[in-house]
């Protein structure tokens, strides 16, 4: 898909009003898919407040996403406005203590801290 400048802007915006977003299908509390739901509940664990975007309710930012980020599923996770990966990733830095490094570093605070 061609990531067309309304949506670019859209997902700009969303990625610039949180210092940590979640791209995904559903919200927190109703994960629409797996890999939502296992991203999500690791930033919980995480304790940190993160932004969410539910993919499902605009479908030029579900696929937009994709392009701007080159990355081709959901969920994503952005830092900082800095794109960190999707599940996968999201469960080995959490496993290896990465996760909480990388939010630390960048000033965002965790309960594991």
């Amino acid at each position: 898909m061609e990531l067309d400048t309304n949506t670019k802007d859209k997902i700009e915006k969303l990625i610039g009003e949180n210092e940590v977003l979640l791209f995904m299908k559903g919200n927190p509390d109703f994960p629409m898919c797996g890999f939502s739901s296992v991203a999500s509940t690791i930033l919980k664990k995480c304790g940190v407040e993160f932004g969410h975007c539910n993919v499902l309710d605009d479908n030029d930012i579900r696929e937009g996403i994709k392009a701007f980020s080159d990355w081709p599923t959901i969920p994503q996770l952005y830092v900082k406005k800095e794109f960190v990966g999707g599940c996968d990733i999201m469960k080995e830095m959490a496993e290896s203590g990465e996760l909480v490094e990388l939010l630390n570093t960048r000033g965002i605070k965790t309960e594991l801290s």
